[in-house]
């Protein structure tokens, strides 16, 4: 926490000397005197009794009351706000360089490759996202669809999935409250469009940890999906996902600064989300090189930590489940 140091300022001691009619005057230093905590406008030390607080934006200076800080609001606004967008950076661009724990599979522990929704199965009975790798080696041990994860058989019908997912809505499970809102916002499981609602079950899983919950906020704010559309709030949901580990905000924050011409800022979330393992973010690194934007040791930084990243969510079983995969989608056409 930052507290200011007041000094006394060097006393003036009169010493007259009569001498020759004539007054000298000499200056001796008073002794100095550190007060460690003092309000920024009336000087008033902290004790006991006057409790100082600090200015909640910037905490560069405290105050013994809200009126003394309202008065010197005029002289502290300039400064109050320059240090209040420095922590707001430091906090932006400090935090969110791990994903959340939301992005590993249960079972390998390893984290989810990008995009998540191709190497991922969400099972309702327990709300897991298992990796294919995972789910690759519960076809293979002849578990059928049965959740590797908690072992419950598959639900036979719509109404039976919306029950398992209400189920672990009651429990306040993040990722069940996130689709539940989800399933509101589409209409799906023949319950009505009803974006409020999803708002409210989105709002409740980020208090639980739910970044991509965020990341749907975000969304729905900044473009006005069945909300009054609000693009600062919208900006707002996704930067908080962002410090929470989600790369997805975090790559969409990247181009929307550099939409607004702030290319340090965009590179800066760009070179975070591609070095958690974000291609997509990588691609725009790229082409920033390509255009001059940036130089090669930025793009090295970039390329170096998406392939470390890339490597640490490497698997056989899932290297194998995307060769099955391919080569069904191959078989469809």
């Amino acid at each position: 926490m930052l507290t200011l140091t007041r000094t006394s300022q060097l006393a003036l001691s009169l010493h007259h000397k009569h001498a020759g009619g004539v007054s000298e005057m000499s200056c001796i230093p008073a002794t100095t005197i550190a007060v460690e905590e003092a309000c920024a406008n009336c000087g008033k030390e902290g004790t006991d009794a006057v409790k100082l607080k600090n200015c909640t934006a910037c905490y560069l200076l405290k105050y013994c009351s809200v009126d003394c800080q309202k008065t010197h609001r005029k002289l502290h606004k300039k400064a109050c706000k320059k240090r209040a967008a420095e922590l707001k950076d430091d906090r932006l661009y400090g935090q969110g360089h791990e994903r959340p724990e939301a992005d590993f599979c249960p079972l390998c522990l390893l984290a989810i490759p990008f995009p998540m929704e191709e190497h991922e199965r969400l099972y309702d009975c327990c709300t897991k996202t298992v990796c294919i790798g995972c789910d690759l080696a519960r076809v293979r041990q002849g578990l059928s669809n049965i959740c590797p994860f908690c072992r419950t058989p598959p639900p036979e019908s719509e109404e039976e999935t919306l029950k398992m997912i209400q189920k672990r809505v009651t429990a306040r499970d993040p990722e069940a409250l996130r689709k539940l809102g989800d399933i509101h916002r589409k209409g799906n499981f023949g319950l009505e469009n009803n974006v409020p609602r999803a708002m409210e079950l989105w709002t409740e899983a980020a208090k639980h940890g739910s970044t991509e919950a965020l990341a749907d906020m975000g969304m729905a704010y900044y473009k006005g999906w069945g909300v009054a559309q609000d693009k600062a709030k919208g900006i707002h949901c996704w930067e908080s996902a962002a410090m929470q580990g989600n790369m997805v905000s975090r790559h969409t924050l990247g181009l929307l600064e550099f939409q607004n011409e702030n290319l340090d800022r965009a590179v800066r979330h760009l070179l975070i989300s591609a070095k958690m393992g974000l291609k997509d973010s990588l691609d725009e690194i790229k082409e920033f090189f390509t255009e001059g934007y940036i130089t090669k040791a930025q793009f090295a930084e970039g390329l170096k930590g998406y392939q470390n990243a890339v490597e640490e969510t490497k698997s056989p079983d899932r290297e194998k489940a995307v060769v099955i995969r391919r080569e069904l989608l191959n078989g469809s056409h």
